[in-house]
Order: structure tokens, then sequence, then C-alpha cells
């Protein structure tokens, strides 16, 4: 009598987990939960593949990876750069046309006023450069102040930072938007982060590059945010999980609501999923 057939094992619902980090994986301390490590640890064994997808360049990015152990790619920058976190070396990377991105900025000063400016530099070591009057958000996270806004258009830049005096940030992204959206992306990364990025890039462009790397397509993703600029993300993923706090643009584009940052919404979701 032959032995019994072993017990067929049920395919992965996703075999590409997509994780934002700030106000998603992060919570509010940079931190993540024991039980999202574990959640995505469970599903990485099982066979899934989890690539963290940052509007944070890699500059800003790689101390958060080496804090979590993390060793796969990461699409930073918005999609502009694929980084191996492992071998800490970039692998792709697209630069904003600098000629381009300042007509942008005459064009959206023109209609809203005087902006406060930054500026994201490429590179693994690229510096943010910060011009007078903008607004850091604290942490640690490298930046150089400047005094002469000049000095922003001396080296290749990622990406340029946008704040206004008076305007929130989704005015002055619908501005910026209708204004200069011929020229350069306009994007909003969270309280006080509108960015001018190359035209036509996304989270969606650097997601796609990443996944083609691990032989992984869009309906085999499931892509976690908290942003308008996860929306591409959103739209590319066959499954999109906004966080409980995220943004009401996201949200209405996401296929389910998990709960918060801080309450192990990405966890919540993958336990669910992969039966852990």
């Amino acid at each position: 009598m032959s032995a019994p057939a072993p017990a067929a094992v049920p395919p992965l619902p996703y075999t590409l987990i997509a994780t934002d980090l700030d106000g998603t994986l992060l919570r509010p301390d940079d931190t993540v939960s024991e039980r999202t490590r574990q959640a995505l640890a469970a599903a990485t064994a099982a066979g899934a593949a989890h690539i963290v997808v940052t509007g944070r360049a890699v500059p800003w990015t790689r101390h958060i990876l080496d804090a979590l152990d993390y060793d796969g790619l990461a699409v930073c920058g918005q999609g502009g750069q694929v980084y191996h976190a492992g071998e800490h070396r970039l692998l792709t990377s697209v630069t904003l046309d600098r000629q381009l991105a300042g007509l942008a900025l005459s064009k959206i000063e023109a209609e809203v006023g005087p902006l406060f400016l930054a500026a994201s530099r490429d590179g693994l070591e690229g510096e943010v450069l910060v011009g007078p009057g903008y607004r850091v958000h604290e942490g640690p996270l490298p930046n150089v102040m400047i005094d002469d806004p000049g000095e922003l258009w001396a080296a290749p830049l990622n990406k340029v930072y946008l704040q206004h005096p008076t305007l929130d940030d989704d005015a002055l992204a619908l501005a910026a938007r209708q204004v200069a959206g011929d020229l350069v992306g306009v994007t909003m990364a969270g309280e006080g982060i509108v960015e001018l990025l190359p035209l036509g890039l996304t989270k969606a462009t650097g997601l796609s590059l990443a996944a083609r790397r691990l032989g992984l397509t869009a309906k085999q993703t499931v892509a976690f945010g908290d942003m308008p600029n996860d929306i591409p993300m959103f739209a590319w993923a066959a499954h999109g999980v906004a966080m409980a706090n995220a943004h009401d643009e996201l949200k209405a584009v996401a296929d389910e609501v998990t709960t918060s940052n801080e309450d192990d919404g990405i966890a919540a979701v993958l336990e669910r999923l992969y039966g852990l």
C-alpha cells in the first residue's frame, strides 16, 4: 500500500508585500512593533517577498533599514531610486531636470507667491539642502541649511520640496499641479511635504522595477500606505490597504482600510491573509 500523498500547500494570496514606511510600517518613534515584525517574518518565511517603498531618499532611509535588519530591495525617493539594503548599493536612480524644475517653480510662485524650498541631492550620500524659511521635521535626518537658494541647483537632484507661508499642503499641491503639472510631477508625501519630481515618476514606477528584479508582478502584490503619494502604488498593485490614519484621498481608492500604524495595521491584515 502506497503512502498517502502529502497535503497540498495552499498558494500564497500574494507573493509580494509592499509597505510604505512613515505612517504605515513605522510607528511615530520610527520603530516597528514586534507583532508587525513577526507577521512580516512569517509571511516571508512562507515564500512572500517584502519591499519597502518610501518617499524618503536613500540617505534618509538607510538608518531605518539597518535598524530593522532589512536586507532586501527598497524603493526610495518616491520611486526614483531602487536600493539594495543588504549590499548598501544604489541600483537605479532617476534625477530631476533642474531646468524644468526651475521653470515649474517660477510658474507656481507666479500663481501662489513666494515659496520656501528644500532639495534632495542624488546619490547614497546625497544631502538635503534646506533654504530660508523651510520648516524641517524633527529627527536624525541629514540636512544642510543654506542661505543662498541658488545652491539648491548646484548638483543633480532627486526632488524639490515646497512649503507655503499660508496655504495648506492640499491647496499647495493642487495649485502646483494645475500650473506646472505638464513639467514636473507633484505629490504630497506627508504633513508639510509637497514635492516636485521628474514627470511621470511615482512609487509605482520604482516598485515595478524592483518587482521585476524578483520575477514578481502587480497581480501578485498587496500594498500598504497612508498618503496621496501611495495612490499610484495602489493602482498598480492587486490589493491596496490604507491605514486608519491615512489621508482621505488614499482611503477613497483603497481596497480596504486597516487599523493605524500605531495599532499594528499591517500585522492585522497579514495575519488574516496568510493565516498566521
